[in-house]
């Protein structure tokens, strides 16, 4: 099943559409992270509002809190958060590898200990699939094992067979399953392979006969250089099935994204929207806006002239460098307000300059 259409194109640049239980999502549009089932300082329905079409939240952390039961008995995440539209959920293998006291990856799994707890658990290919289903997200990604950077090349062949063998249980366990919750679900699995793009397209083209809905490129965005995510996005266009949908995993600086979409990519999830709003950090057309400086004190004007969205409106620089000073939590609100609204007329320019 390709869950995906191409409706436009111009060299490698894609305008196209994901189809899911809960919506259509134009691409190519960037998710905003929903960790535990919530975007930090930003309700459900506020999102919506805002022309946002779909999140990204993660198994690692709803697996632990509030648990797949409770869950379960919400009737899934969708109806447990408020909202309606799509919902990606990760694997959680990146949260394992960077927030668990202790880790152990093995063939058949990994073994680690919760960060809140310590307690101990196990992920699996085939038991990350069934707390996919629990959760209920529209798109889930397949469990891989996240490497650190850099790593010599034996090390990262290695580990791409790990996670090549991973995802075949994964394809294997989900297609044999079903959803929950009476609505299709999807799978897309992920490339993996370092700065070695022999490594990377062969993961590609293992991943390719097993037929997922969609391909994402992982292992990028986890401290490396821009040159080096430069590299990895422009290995992509050669090596991922050009009619499935393609997603850049945990990119989303405004140069990456814009770059990455000339190189043909459609989805992207980033924490830097609401991250950088409650640090004080401003998106702005003229540049980042550090709203907490002085010279902000006495600065009556908005904090972006044109932009619609409620800080914009009602207040100035001068009120929202007071609430930051003053340490009120209505500063992140607001400022995480104006990033989001940012970043969702961003991806609207760029659908439609395609």
């Amino acid at each position: 099943m390709n869950i995906f259409t191409i409706k436009k194109s111009s060299g490698k640049k894609r305008r196209g559409e994901i189809q899911t239980a809960h919506g259509t999502v134009e691409t190519p549009n960037l998710m905003i992270v929903a960790t535990q089932g919530t975007i930090k300082a930003v309700s459900a329905l506020d999102l919506c509002e805002w022309g946002s079409e779909f999140i990204i939240a993660n198994t690692y952390h709803l697996y632990l809190r509030p648990g797949l039961e409770i869950l379960q008995e919400a009737g899934g995440l969708h109806k447990f958060m408020n909202w309606n539209k799509t919902i990606f959920t990760d694997s959680g293998g990146f949260q394992v590898f960077s927030l668990s006291k202790l880790r152990k990856f093995k063939d058949d799994g990994i073994i680690f200990q919760s960060h809140i707890d310590g307690s101990y658990h196990k992920f699996t290919p085939e038991n990350n699939v069934q707390m996919q289903r629990a959760i209920g997200g529209d798109v889930m990604m397949v469990l891989d094992e996240c490497m650190e950077f850099p790593v010599t090349h034996a090390y990262a062949k290695h580990s791409v067979a790990r996670t090549l063998k991973w995802a075949e249980r994964s394809r294997s366990e989900f297609l044999k399953s079903s959803s929950l919750y009476g609505y299709s679900q999807s799978q897309f699995g992920i490339i993996q392979g370092s700065t070695f793009s022999d490594l990377r397209r062969m993961c590609a083209e293992e991943l390719a006969g097993m037929d997922f809905e969609g391909y994402a490129m992982g292992g990028v965005a986890i401290g490396e250089s821009k040159e080096y995510i430069r590299r990895v996005i422009d290995m992509a266009d050669d090596m991922m099935p050009k009619e499935k949908c393609r997603y850049l995993m945990g990119v989303g600086e405004e140069d990456d994204v814009r770059y990455a979409v000339e190189n043909g990519f459609d989805i992207f999830d980033c924490v830097i929207p609401t991250r950088n709003a409650r640090n004080g950090a401003l998106f702005t057309r003229n540049g980042r806006m550090l709203i907490k400086n002085a010279k902000y004190k006495k600065d009556f004007s908005p904090v972006e002239e044109g932009c619609e969205c409620h800080l914009c409106k009602n207040y100035s620089r001068a009120y929202l460098h007071h609430l930051f000073k003053a340490g009120e939590m209505l500063g992140g609100i607001l400022a995480s307000e104006h990033n989001i609204n940012y970043y969702m007329r961003l991806m609207k320019e760029i659908r439609e300059g395609i």
